[in-house]
């Protein structure tokens, strides 16, 4: 025994301390930034066996796809309520549907009809004709359209979407799932919000119940498990899915159960363990036990990769529905979801499956597994397991490879590892339990490792250079430089100001339409490629392509202390770069091309992100966010680029015209937009006159002095006809004149939507 401590005790001990670490890791005692990166490879391990499994066709649930099919033939979305009413009507009394969801929210009146302005002219301005005020009252059943939908809703099985926020408050809740009163003083741990954009009173007192759609992603950005339940003030309230579910089954009322333990009989210590087990649906003949993590989540089980083509559910365009070419037979008995999946309606969600997975589909893999009772969940246990595998392997590893051949050692490693893999996969398949796996398949290679390690120092007494990755995630043109000094860069996320850039083709879907497959490829393929040029050749860092846009930032990973002003030079580039493609489209018979740019400056956190599946070089923040909301509302102003204060601020060699002062969607204070000219020395001095002008003329609308902002505006829109925002400002003062906005205006312009 001496003589095996004395030869091999050094390396036993390392091994039991390589061994100690990961019972550390298992205990939950190692520092943050190591037990989050071990916990990304538990969700590659989990994504991957998710992507693995073939795609499961469920019968029960179709889902009504709001596509651009349907936008082609019916019109943009939204809808009137009309439509809406007449599709509610067709999926029961045609389709004789079983229970209908709505991932959509229905939290404005609905005017287009034109009777909420006869209404009020008959009751104001032509309230001496008796006549109209009676005929409307005939009309008001064909012209009402949010009674219509009303009344297509009332006494069927149908479920309103709804949104959960911290700041708008807005239209009308459903029944709550249960309040505190009900938890008869036990604490459920439950995410809250503040407020609400619900539906419309008179339509969610129709419908049977509703249900909110909000997402919680896990902090690498993927839709693993989402919230059942949601507590606002006092009450509990469901998710779209659960109460689908729910309506589906014939169930009244959602039920908490706890874990019942002789442990645990008291509300303090239901509190300390936080012991809510399951969420009960009281359906008959037999109630329904939905098991619950963390937050009343569950986590959703993808059954496939998303999208009509996936596999996994029927879908059904949703003009098809109304103009009943669906054999009736397809959609008889089922549960349906209608919800967006055109590509510019934004309902797509980031999933181990796929980048941009339909989000309504999302609710028809939960609504599947509560009928089928099929929830993996982490069961409480998961240390004790994670604990057991890690000390024994780790024991019996640092004895036998110490002692053991490189062949030998390498042969045992596979073992194990395939040994800790199949525990794992039986426990997710036989017993639903997501148990940890990769702290153990870590130590396993750090063990194999080190001995390797061992054996090769001391035979070669050589070390070996550490390879430099950034090449896998940054612009190749970068990494020459990069490499010069390598230790200077970091792939590890860092907070850094930067100035980021979004581009989107205008009307894309239009010009998809007019294309063929292949014209269409080549149309995007030129155009991606003359962008990506320019961006690569001012030094910028192409993070990635979405459909057909564009989005890159400057100022990493190499610092650039003139990042802004690349940035906003690469934009004015573009938009020539865009104007010469476009002469070539023309010549060619091809749709025209006309491209919008957002920019925006700001600090951002910038690293490697994304799961330990597939991952990227690429930026997260609030400054991100806002510049893609100003690349979305260039076509509002007219504008090929629009640009932020903190933009223009550290770009002041460019020449910018005020465009206006904006709330955007997700920002409670508002922001002053611009529109660069180009560099500020090379403006000519006719369009420097005509920008004094505006600006002078600017200043006259938010001193609501009407008159002479409308004179100075008209003289600009006459000399510059094609300008769009000049009669955009010249339709706001018509519409202060008629509704003036008092002292306390603050001339912001709020937009709702991305």
């Amino acid at each position: 025994m001496r003589r095996f401590i004395s030869r091999f005790g050094l390396r036993w001990l390392i091994g039991l301390a390589l061994t100690a670490a990961a019972v550390a890791q298992a205990l939950g005692y190692l520092p943050q930034t190591v037990a989050e990166r071990i916990w990304r490879m538990d969700l590659a391990v989990y994504d991957t066996r998710m992507k693995l499994t073939p795609p499961q066709f469920d019968p029960r649930i179709a889902i009504v796809s709001i596509d651009e099919h349907s936008l082609a033939e019916v019109g943009r979305w939204p809808w009137n309520r009309d439509v809406i009413a007449r599709m509610v009507d067709q999926l029961f009394d045609k389709y004789k549907v079983k229970a209908l969801g709505f991932d959509v929210t229905f939290s404005e009146p609905d005017n287009t009809s034109g009777y909420a302005t006869l209404a009020t002219l008959a009751q104001n301005e032509l309230r001496g004709v008796p006549e109209l005020g009676e005929r409307l009252r005939v009309l008001k059943p064909a012209l009402d359209y949010d009674s219509r939908l009303a009344r297509a809703l009332q006494g069927r099985p149908v479920v309103l979407g709804y949104f959960l926020s911290d700041t708008i408050r807005k239209g009308m809740l459903p029944a709550p799932g249960f309040t505190l009163a009900d938890l008869k003083g036990y604490e459920v741990d439950a995410l809250t919000a503040k407020a609400y954009e619900g539906n419309l009173p008179e339509l969610q007192q129709a419908a049977m119940a509703g249900g909110y759609f909000n997402a919680d992603f896990d902090p690498d950005g993927l839709l693993r498990s989402t919230p059942l339940m949601m507590r606002v003030g006092d009450a509990y309230y469901e998710s779209l899915s659960l109460a689908t579910a729910r309506v589906a089954l014939g169930a009244t009322r959602v039920q908490p159960v706890f874990l019942e333990s002789d442990a645990i009989n008291s509300a303090e210590a239901l509190r300390r363990y936080g012991v809510l087990a399951a969420l009960k649906l009281d359906a008959k003949p037999f109630a329904t036990e939905i098991p619950v993590e963390h937050n009343l989540a569950a986590r959703v089980q993808y059954r496939g990769p998303g999208g009509p083509e996936g596999g996994a559910f029927h879908y059904v365009s949703a003009v098809d529905i109304l103009k009943g070419r669906v054999p009736p037979e397809e959609l008889e008995g089922r549960i349906v979801l209608v919800g967006t999946t055109a590509p510019g309606l934004n309902d797509m969600r980031a999933t181990p499956v796929r980048a941009d997975f339909p989000g309504v589909e999302v609710h028809a893999n939960l609504i599947a597994s509560m009928l089928d009772g099929d929830f993996k969940q982490r069961p409480d246990f998961s240390v004790a397991i994670d604990l057991v595998q890690v000390l024994l392997l780790g024991i019996t590893l640092t004895i036998a490879l110490s002692v053991l051949s490189p062949l030998w050692s390498f042969l045992v490693v596979l073992a194990a590892g395939a040994a800790a893999i199949a525990f794992n996969s039986w426990m997710y398949q036989a017993n639903h339990s997501v148990v940890p796996v990769a702290t153990a398949l870590l130590l396993i290679l750090c063990l194999f490792i080190f001995n390797v390690a061992w054996g090769y120092l001391f035979e070669y007494r050589k070390g070996r250079a550490i390879v430099n990755l950034f090449g896998e995630y940054v612009a190749p043109e970068l990494v020459a430089e990069m490499a010069k000094d390598p230790q200077s860069y970091s792939m590890a996320g860092e907070l850094r100001e930067l100035t980021i850039m979004f581009s989107d083709v205008r009307g894309f879907t239009t010009i998809s339409e007019g294309l063929s497959p292949n014209e269409l490829r080549e149309y995007v393929n030129i155009y991606l490629t003359a962008m990506s040029e320019d961006i690569r050749g001012s030094r910028g860092t192409l993070d990635k392509y979405i459909g057909d846009a564009v989005m890159a930032f400057w100022g990493a990973p190499i610092p650039l202390p003139n990042h802004a002003s690349l940035a906003v030079k690469t934009a004015l580039r573009m938009q020539a770069t865009a104007r010469k493609l476009n002469q070539d489209f023309i010549a060619r018979g091809w749709p025209p091309l006309k491209i919008g740019i957002g920019l925006n400056t700001g600090e951002v956190r910038v690293g490697d992100m994304g799961s330990a599946v597939r991952r990227a070089y690429t930026v997260m923040g609030d400054p991100v966010n806002l510049a893609s909301r100003l690349e979305g509302i260039t076509k509002i102003y007219g504008a090929g680029i629009v640009v932020g204060q903190a933009t223009r601020a550290a770009a002041p060699e460019f020449l910018y015209r005020e465009l206006d002062l904006v709330r955007v969607k997700g920002k409670n204070e508002p922001v002053p937009i611009f529109e660069p000219l180009g560099l500020a020395d090379a403006v000519e001095p006719a369009a420097r006159a005509a920008l004094d002008a505006w600006h002078a003329a600017l200043r006259l609308v938010r001193a609501q002095q009407w008159d002479a902002a409308q004179q100075a505006i008209e003289k600009l829109a006459v000399a510059h006809s094609l300008d769009v925002l000049y009669p955009l400002y010249l339709k706001r003062i018509a519409y202060y004149r008629e509704h003036p906005p008092g002292d306390g205006w603050d001339a912001v312009t709020i937009f709702d939507t991305k």
